[in-house]
C-alpha cells in the first residue's frame, strides 16, 4: 500500500503493474482488495492504480473539506498529478462509478475511457434515500452496525444464490461490518451520507465523448439493470452489458467474466 497525503489525511492506493493507467474505484463499505482479480489479470499490460475511499482499507477520515463525491474526484485528481499521470482510464463499481463520472466532469481531456459498473448516477430514488440515511443515522447514533442492519445489508450486495454459490464472499463481508465500531463507524456513516445524497449527474453525462461501457449484474438489487439502461440512454455511444449470475459486486461474484470483458474494453480504448 502507498500513501498520499492530502488535506492533511493519508488516502491509501495500491499502485501495481506498468503500461496505460487505469483507476479502480471501489464499492462503499468494501476497499481496494476487492478488485483484486480483476488487478491480477490486468496488471501484466496496465499500471493500475486503487484508491481507498476516504475511511476504507488503510485511508485515514475524510478531510473537513471532503463533503461530497465532488470533492473526492478532485483529490483523485490531485493523486493523479502527484504521480505525474496525465491520461487515465477508470474502472469504477458503485460509488466508485459515481466519483468516476464526476472526475470525468473536472478534466474530459483527462480521461481516456470509462467502465460504470453496478452504479447510478442521478440521484437516489427517494425510498432508498431515507432508507440509507435511517440506517446511517442509526450507525451514527450507536457507533457501530446493529445487528438488523447488517441483515438488511449484506443480502443487498450480491446475487440470489450467493449464501450457496459464494458463501466466503458473503461471511467475511458480514463480519467486516459487525466490526465497524466507535469513530470509524461514524466515519464510514458520514462518507455514506456523501454516496447517497449526490447530486444528479445526468446533464453532465449526456455531455460525455469518451468510451464508456456500462455493466451491471442481473441480480443487483440496489442498482437495478433498469438504471443501467437510463445511463445507457444518456450517454452517446454507450455499451451495455448485462453480468449473468451477480447482483451488486458482480467483480468478485462473476470475476472471470469481468476480468474478460474488462480486458476487451481496454485493449481498444485505454492506449
Amino acid at each position: 500500500m502507498h500513501k498520499f497525503s492530502i488535506d492533511n489525511r493519508e488516502m491509501a492506493y495500491l499502485d501495481e503493474g506498468q503500461g496505460p493507467v487505469v483507476i479502480f474505484g471501489h464499492s462503499y463499505l468494501w476497499d481496494s482488495a476487492m478488485w483484486a482479480p480483476q488487478v491480477e489479470k490486468l496488471r501484466k499490460h496496465y499500471r493500475c492504480i486503487v484508491p481507498e475511499l476516504w475511511s476504507h482499507g488503510e485511508s485515514d477520515h475524510a478531510p473537513s473539506s471532503t463533503r461530497s463525491l465532488t470533492d473526492y474526484a478532485k483529490q483523485i485528481l490531485a493523486l493523479m498529478d502527484h504521480l505525474d499521470v496525465t491520461e487515465f482510464s477508470i474502472v469504477g463499481l458503485s460509488v466508485g462509478g459515481m466519483w468516476g463520472t464526476e472526475v470525468v466532469t473536472l478534466a474530459p481531456q483527462r480521461v481516456k475511457s470509462l467502465v460504470l459498473m453496478d452504479t447510478f448516477v442521478g440521484l437516489e430514488p427517494e425510498v432508498a434515500h431515507n432508507k440509507y440515511f435511517s440506517m446511517l443515522d442509526t450507525i451514527i447514533e450507536v457507533q457501530s452496525v446493529p445487528e438488523p442492519i447488517i441483515d438488511a445489508v449484506v443480502p443487498l450486495f450480491f446475487a440470489h444464490n450467493a449464501n450457496n454459490d459464494s458463501p466466503q464472499l458473503v461471511e467475511s463481508f458480514r463480519s467486516h461490518l459487525s466490526s465497524l465500531s466507535g469513530e470509524k463507524a461514524v466515519e464510514v456513516a458520514r462518507v455514506g451520507k456523501m454516496v447517497f445524497g449526490r447530486r444528479d449527474q445526468f446533464e453532465d453525462i449526456e455531455k460525455f465523448a469518451l468510451p464508456v461501457l456500462i455493466a451491471v449484474g442481473q441480480e443487483d438489487a440496489p442498482r437495478p439493470v433498469l438504471e443501467s439502461y437510463l445511463m445507457n440512454d444518456s450517454i452517446t455511444g454507450s455499451e451495455l452489458v448485462q453480468i449473468p449470475k451477480a447482483g451488486h459486486i458482480s467483480n468478485l461474484e462473476q470475476p472471470e467474466f469481468v476480468s474478460n470483458m474488462l480486458t476487451e474494453f481496454l485493449a481498444k480504448h485505454a492506449h
